[in-house]
C-alpha cells in the first residue's frame, strides 16, 4: 500500500522569496488543509464545516482561531502551567483579520457551523506570520469542497524611505511610516486595515493598489492548487434556508413604502426610530392568522428586516435624507468636556450624537509597563488603551462576560491612531475608554476622547487626532452615496464600514471592512477625501475644549525624574540583593527603576512630591558620585571595632578610621569617644589600589598640639 504524502506548489512574491504551499500531507481528516511555508515560518490551516445545520440558525456560524505554538520558537510558555492557554490580545487580532475577509464570502445562505484554525508551528525572527495566516486560511477553504465565493488574500503593506514593500519583514517594519494589512480576491478589495505616521490619502490608494496586484496573484495560485487536487468549482450541496417567495412579496408589497415614510422623517433618537419601525412590524404580523404566526413568523421577521433595510437605503440614495435627517456629509452634534474626573491623571467626555465616551489616562512608572512574552514578539509596551462596551450603553441587560474579540479590536485600532503621536516619555501611560452610549462609532469616539484626555493629562502629544467613520450605499445602477460620521444602523444596513483617524497633517490609523463585491478607487478616493474633511471638523471642535496639552501634570500625578550613570555603579546603587535601592525607596518614599542600555544605566526616579525626588536623587548621586583623597566629607558611624570606627563617608561607601587617626591623642578604645550613628567628619587619606578600600582620619581636622617643652 503506497502512502500518498500529498502535493506542494510555490509561488514567487516578487522579490526573490518563495512561498510555499503543501496539502494532502497533514491533517487530512479536516475538510480542508494546508501548510504555508516562508522561509523557516511554517503556519498549518485547516477548515471543518458541518454537514447539517442547526435548527433556527439564520446566519453564518464561522468561528476563525489563530495560535501560535512556543515549540515553533523554542521557547516554553510563560505562567504556571508552562503551555498555551487562551488567545493573546495579538492572537486575537489576528483571527479578526482572517475573519473579517472570509465571512463576507459564504454564501449568504449557508449555514452550517465552520471553523478555521491556524496554527504557527514554526517561526522565523524575521517574518512576520500574520501577513500570511489569511493566505493559508483561503488555501484550506480552496482545497475543499465548503461552498465559498474566494480565493481571498492578505498581505502586508510597508514603506521604507518612499519605496513599498510587501510583506516587509520585521526589520523593514520598524523604520516604516506605512504598516496597512490589505485583503481581497481577484476582483476586490473587502478589507483594509493598518497605522501610518501622518500620510496622505494619495499614499494610501496607492498603497492599496500595489496591495491588490499581489493579492491577485496569491489568489489565482489558489485557484491554481485547487484544480491540482480537484476542488476548483467543486462544493457540496446544501440547503439551509426554505424560503416563502409568497410570503416576501406580501412583505415587501405592505410594508416598504411605510418603512420608507419612517426613514425620511429625520428621527434623530435611536430608540424612537425603532419604536416606529416596529410598529409598522407590529401591524403586518397583525395580519397574519394564528396559525400563519406558529408557521412562518420566524420568515415573516426576516422579511420585514429586509424590507426596513432597503426601504432605509432607498431613502438615502433618492431623497439624500439619512435615519436622523442629516446630509451625507453633516456631522453629528459634538460636546466635549476634560477633567471631568478629579482624581484621575486625565479625564474627558466626548459626546458625538449618541455615541459617548468618558476617557480616562492613569500614568505610571516603568513598574507599570506591560510585558510581552510572545512567540514572535518579547519585551514591555509602555502605552496601554483599553475600550470597554457594557451592556448598558445601547440600553440593554447583558451579563458581563469578560473582554471580547469586539472590545480588542476597536481599543487596537484606537491605540494605533494615537500611538505614533505620544512624545518620548518616562512615563507608562494607560488610556481607558468606557463608552457610556453608542449609536455607531464607539472607537473613533474613543479616539477623539483619548486626545482630550492626554492632554488634559499634561501629555505632550505632538499632534490633537481625531477619527470618523465613513459609510457607503449603493444600487445596482451605480448609484452611491457615502455618508460621513454613520449611525450603528447606516453600519447595519450600508455596505462599507471605513474608519479613518488623523491629524490635521495625515492619517494615523484605519479600519475598512465591505459588505459588497467591488469598491471602485474613485468612491474609494472621495471616502477619503469627505473623511478628511469632516475629521478637521471634528477636530476644531476638539481644540475648542482644550487647544493644546496643558503645561504640567496634575497635582496628583506621579513624577518621573531620569538621569544616566554609569555602568558601573548599577550595582552599587541596587546594592547586594537589592538591599540599597529598597533602603533609599523606603527613606524617600519614592519608586526607582533603573534599565541597563549600552555603557549607561537609565535611572527613574518617581514620587507624587519634589522633595521625596530630589532626596532620592541626591542619594543615588552621592553613590555614583567618586570619592577624591584629600577632600573633607560628613559621615556616619556605621560601626565601632577595637581598631576603630567604620565611616559612611558617601552613600554606599565606607572606609576604616582607625583609632590612631581619631585623636592626636593616644586612645585605648574609643568608648566615650565615638558610637555607632554618631556624625563625624573625616578627611579621605588613600585610597588602596588593590583593594580600593579607603584610609580616613579626623584628626588631621584638627590643629596637632604643640609638644610640651622640656624643664
Amino acid at each position: 500500500m503506497s502512502i500518498n504524502l500529498g502535493i506542494k506548489k510555490s509561488f514567487d512574491l516578487g522579490d526573490g522569496r518563495i512561498v510555499e504551499i503543501e496539502t494532502g500531507k497533514l491533517a487530512k481528516q479536516a475538510d480542508g488543509s494546508v501548510v504555508v511555508k516562508v522561509g523557516d515560518m511554517m503556519l498549518l490551516a485547516t477548515v471543518v464545516s458541518a454537514i447539517d445545520v442547526k435548527d433556527g440558525v439564520d446566519f453564518m456560524p464561522l468561528t476563525v482561531e489563530y495560535q501560535e505554538k512556543y515549540a515553533a520558537a523554542g521557547k516554553f510558555p510563560g505562567g504556571f502551567f508552562k503551555r498555551e492557554a487562551r488567545a493573546s490580545e495579538y492572537e486575537i487580532l489576528i483571527c479578526r483579520l482572517i475573519d473579517r475577509a472570509l465571512r463576507p464570502l459564504f454564501p449568504s445562505d449557508y449555514h452550517a457551523d465552520t471553523q478555521v484554525i491556524v496554527n504557527l508551528i514554526s517561526s522565523h525572527k524575521d517574518i512576520l506570520p500574520d501577513a500570511y495566516a489569511c493566505l493559508a486560511a483561503s488555501a484550506a477553504i480552496a482545497v475543499s469542497d465548503i461552498p465559498f465565493n474566494g480565493p481571498v488574500s492578505e498581505v502586508r503593506v510597508g514603506r521604507v524611505d518612499g519605496k513599498f514593500f510587501i510583506n516587509p519583514t520585521i526589520s523593514q517594519l520598524e523604520q516604516s511610516d506605512f504598516d496597512m494589512v490589505v485583503a481581497g480576491s481577484v476582483k476586490d478589495i473587502l478589507m483594509v486595515e493598518g497605522e501610518f505616521k501622518e500620510v496622505s490619502e494619495e499614499d494610501m490608494v496607492e498603497a492599496i493598489k500595489l496591495a491588490h496586484e499581489a493579492i491577485k496573484v496569491q489568489c489565482n495560485f489558489q485557484l491554481e492548487l485547487a484544480e491540482a487536487v480537484g476542488k476548483k468549482g467543486v462544493f457540496r450541496e446544501y440547503n439551509h434556508e426554505n424560503n416563502d417567495e409568497e410570503l416576501r412579496a406580501k412583505v415587501y408589497a405592505e410594508t416598504t413604502s411605510k418603512f420608507f415614510d419612517v426613514a425620511v422623517k429625520g428621527i434623530a433618537s435611536k430608540h424612537e426610530r425603532k419604536r416606529l419601525f416596529s410598529e409598522v412590524e407590529d401591524a403586518f404580523l397583525s395580519t397574519l392568522s394564528e396559525d400563519e404566526l406558529v408557521a412562518k413568523k420566524g420568515l415573516a421577521k426576516k422579511y420585514l428586516h429586509e424590507a426596513q433595510n432597503k426601504a432605509c437605503r432607498n431613502a438615502i440614495l433618492e431623497k439624500r435624507i439619512r435615519l436622523d435627517g442629516r446630509g451625507t456629509t453633516d456631522i453629528r452634534p459634538i460636546w466635549s468636556e476634560v477633567n471631568y474626573l478629579p482624581s484621575a491623571h486625565g479625564s474627558a467626555v466626548f459626546t458625538r450624537g449618541e455615541t459617548q465616551s468618558l476617557t480616562t489616562v492613569t500614568l505610571g512608572t516603568k513598574l507599570d509597563e506591560q510585558l510581552i512574552d510572545g512567540v514572535i514578539f518579547e519585551g514591555t509596551n509602555k502605552f496601554l488603551l483599553h475600550y470597554n462596551f457594557p451592556p448598558y450603553s445601547t440600553g440593554e441587560a447583558k451579563p458581563l462576560r469578560g473582554t471580547g474579540r469586539r472590545e480588542v479590536g476597536h481599543g487596537n485600532l484606537a491605540m494605533r491612531a494615537l500611538k505614533n503621536q505620544l512624545p518620548e516619555s518616562p512615563y507608562t501611560i494607560r488610556v481607558v475608554s468606557d463608552i457610556l452610549e453608542s449609536n455607531g462609532s464607539s472607537s473613533m469616539a474613543t479616539v477623539c476622547a483619548g486626545t482630550l484626555a492626554l492632554m488634559d493629562a499634561g501629555v505632550q502629544i505632538k499632534n490633537p487626532v481625531s477619527g470618523i467613520a465613513m459609510g457607503l450605499i449603493t444600487d445596482e445602477t451605480g448609484n452611491y452615496a457615502v455618508l460621513s460620521d454613520i449611525l450603528g444602523d447606516e453600519d447595519h444596513l450600508g455596505d462599507m464600514d471605513f474608519k479613518v483617524c488623523g491629524t490635521k497633517n495625515g492619517v494615523t490609523a484605519t479600519q475598512m471592512d465591505l459588505k459588497i463585491d467591488g469598491l471602485p478607487y474613485e468612491t474609494l478616493m472621495n471616502a477619503l477625501m469627505q473623511s478628511k474633511e469632516g475629521r478637521l471638523h471634528i477636530l476644531s471642535k476638539i481644540t475648542e475644549t482644550i487647544a493644546q496639552p496643558n503645561a504640567d501634570y496634575k497635582p496628583h500625578a506621579p513624577r518621573i525624574i531620569s538621569f544616566k550613570i554609569d555602568k558601573e555603579f548599577i550595582g552599587a546603587v541596587i546594592g547586594p540583593g537589592g538591599k540599597v535601592i529598597q533602603e533609599i525607596q523606603r527613606e524617600t518614599g519614592t519608586v526607582i527603576t533603573i534599565q541597563e542600555e549600552g555603557n549607561f544605566g537609565n535611572v527613574a526616579v518617581s514620587a507624587d512630591n519634589k522633595p521625596a525626588i530630589d532626596k532620592a536623587v541626591s542619594w543615588i548621586k552621592g553613590i555614583v558620585a567618586q570619592p577624591e583623597i584629600g577632600e573633607v566629607y560628613e559621615g556616619k558611624v556605621k560601626s565601632i571595632q577595637p581598631f576603630g570606627a567604620f565611616v559612611e563617608f558617601m552613600p554606599g561607601k565606607q572606609g576604616l578610621l582607625h583609632i590612631s587617626e581619631v585623636s592626636w591623642n593616644r586612645l585605648e578604645n574609643l568608648d566615650g569617644v565615638l558610637s555607632e550613628n554618631d556624625t563625624v567628619k573625616v578627611k579621605l587619606l588613600e585610597i588602596d589600589k588593590k583593594t580600593g578600600k579607603f584610609r580616613l582620619s579626623s584628626k588631621v581636622l584638627t590643629p596637632k598640639p604643640e609638644k610640651p617643652q622640656a624643664n
